[in-house]
């Protein structure tokens, strides 16, 4: 039986292309709250970036995928920060490479070197560019996650030399989320469900991209969105349809079966 649902936004909630959860995703997910299943949203966004849920309902936000958890009505459950070693090497060498980065704590988010890759990619996400950082940098600043925009070919040396303490989840071929080092979305929903009593059993994940993959495998249900790649769907146990044609609505119709 579930218990508990853990949703991706982008690509699986959230459509790229109306950038809106549609009304048949809102709909199943009151459906299956009023059974009693709680509903957590898990996202490599950090919490200044969800401005997308709409009226949907939930019972918290895994955000900066599992670095932290909120409830929704607003207890902060768990936070891990980026090494600040690791946050001001990224700064100097963001600055000495013109990278364009965004350092997001829990609360606000700040960018370095924007450029037309980061524009697109807000765009995509259909996010307004966040503040430059100012000439304080990032004292007083504790940061959750860095968004670096660097390609795969430059990955190792940026975790080899500069975010030493951090893993790099990538969804976008033309940057990474990186974090601290061993937290994944998987690890998050490990902490949720401790802090809720519920098995991993009885878990439902639902996602679309490379950062979804060890949720997706390490949930009792994993369940892949038909917009997402072949690499990702072989980490589901199930394969649904796209988020443009009902595909998280089509599984919790089928709740019961699970």
């Amino acid at each position: 039986m579930i218990k508990a649902i853990f949703f991706d936004i982008d690509g699986t909630l959230v459509s790229f292309k109306t950038h809106t959860i549609p009304q048949s995703t809102i709909d199943a997910v009151s459906e299956v709250r009023k059974k009693g299943i709680k509903v957590f949203i898990a996202t490599g966004r950090p919490v200044p970036f969800i401005n997308n849920l709409g009226t949907l309902e939930y019972d918290g936000i895994m955000a900066v995928n599992g670095a932290s958890f909120t409830t929704a009505d607003g207890n902060v459950v768990f936070e891990k920060f980026v090494d600040k070693d690791d946050a001001e090497r990224m700064l100097r060498y963001a600055s000495e490479q013109d990278m364009a980065v965004a350092f997001a704590t829990s609360d606000a988010a700040y960018v370095i070197n924007p450029n037309d890759k980061f524009d697109a990619v807000f765009e995509l996400l259909n996010l307004s560019r966040p503040a430059e950082l100012g000439s304080e940098g990032l004292e007083g600043k504790n940061v959750m996650q860095v968004i670096a925009f660097f390609d795969e070919k430059e990955e190792k040396n940026i975790l080899n030399n500069v975010l030493t303490n951090c893993d790099a989840h990538r969804w976008h071929p033309d940057f990474a989320d990186c974090i601290c080092k061993g937290i994944n979305k998987a690890t998050g929903i490990d902490d949720v469900i401790k802090h809720y009593g519920i098995d991993i059993s009885e878990v439902m994940a639902f996602g679309d991209g490379g950062n979804d993959v060890e949720m997706l495998s390490h949930a009792g249900v994993g369940v892949a969105m038909g917009n997402a790649s072949d690499e990702v769907k072989k980490y589901a146990k199930v394969v649904t349809d796209s988020v443009d044609d009902d595909g998280v609505a089509r599984i919790l119709r089928q709740i019961d079966k699970f």
